[in-house]
């Protein structure tokens, strides 16, 4: 919901976000749809007009609903996006930072910091109904074997975190999963036999075979904290020596053609120019 003290200002604005909208939309998500729900005059009925054309697809009754949970009046709109689970979320964040920068919602003097947890261990593709990992295949589950064996895979949490400061991931981590036997059973939710995780993954498994205590652990990002305290936008503009969009150190004039002389020395085979 937004929020605008003029509605006539709010709509000119919001009009600008849908158009930038349009073009992310081009390039990015080609699915997604965004429709806004102004609210108008009231109604001699004592109802809320709502002009948008999403007001097509609900009836009086459920736009009405909708006002009250929200705390909807006058002065207010809401945006919808519309697409598959994912692609909407991703979406959503890049709106949420738009409309905030354009509506001057944001205080640039604050650092808002906040913990990500509960992380579901495991997702599943919306086009191939498999069930993968969601992030960190290495983290603990939480509650161990028996969510494994017990729970849907879905409903599985992990003891996962990320700390956030101003939107800004700052640091990732987890509780590690450091018991051979849950690893083995996590992976095989995730369509992994035995074989493939020794072959894979065989420095962590034959590790933890043994014995280790359990551990955990988050590495916090200097060059974000950097970024944030310099109000950079671009990660690259605190980095002494940025690759470029092709991956090419300038400073260091890197990457150079190899001799055949050095990749012999490392067993390397060129495939191609």
């Amino acid at each position: 919901m937004i929020q605008s003290k003029t509605n006539n200002t709010l709509i000119t604005k919001i009009r600008k976000i849908t158009g930038w909208a349009l073009i992310i939309i081009s390039t990015i998500l080609m699915f997604i749809s965004i429709f806004i729900a102004t609210t108008g005059e009231l109604l001699k009925g004592g109802g809320i007009y709502v002009a948008s054309q999403l007001t097509w697809y609900f009836n009086q009754e459920k736009l009405n609903q909708m006002i009250k949970d929200n705390n909807f009046n006058l002065n207010d709109g809401l945006l919808f996006v519309c697409d598959l689970p994912d692609e909407s979320y991703e979406f959503s964040s890049k709106v949420i930072s738009k409309v905030g920068e354009d509506l001057n919602l944001i205080d640039r003097n604050k650092y808002e910091f906040c913990w990500i947890v509960d992380y579901p261990m495991y997702e599943k593709d919306v086009l191939t109904g498999k069930i993968d990992f969601s992030h960190n295949p290495f983290s603990m589950p939480q509650g161990g074997m028996d969510a494994l064996t017990k729970d849907d895979p879905l409903n599985v949490l992990a003891y996962q975190y990320d700390i956030v400061c101003n939107g800004i991931e700052l640091s990732s981590g987890a509780i590690r999963n450091h018991r051979p036997d849950i690893m083995k059973k996590a992976f095989e939710i995730a369509g992994y036999g035995e074989s493939e995780i020794k072959s894979k993954f065989s420095a962590l498994f034959d590790a933890f075979h043994y014995g280790v205590p359990p551990h955990g652990g988050c590495a916090p990002g200097l060059d974000r904290i950097i970024m944030l305290l310099s109000e950079n936008e671009n990660i690259r503009e605190v980095i002494a020596f940025p690759f470029n969009q092709r991956a090419q150190d300038l400073m260091m004039n890197a990457p150079v053609k190899i001799e055949d002389k050095q990749l012999k020395e490392l067993n390397l085979k060129k495939v191609s120019d």
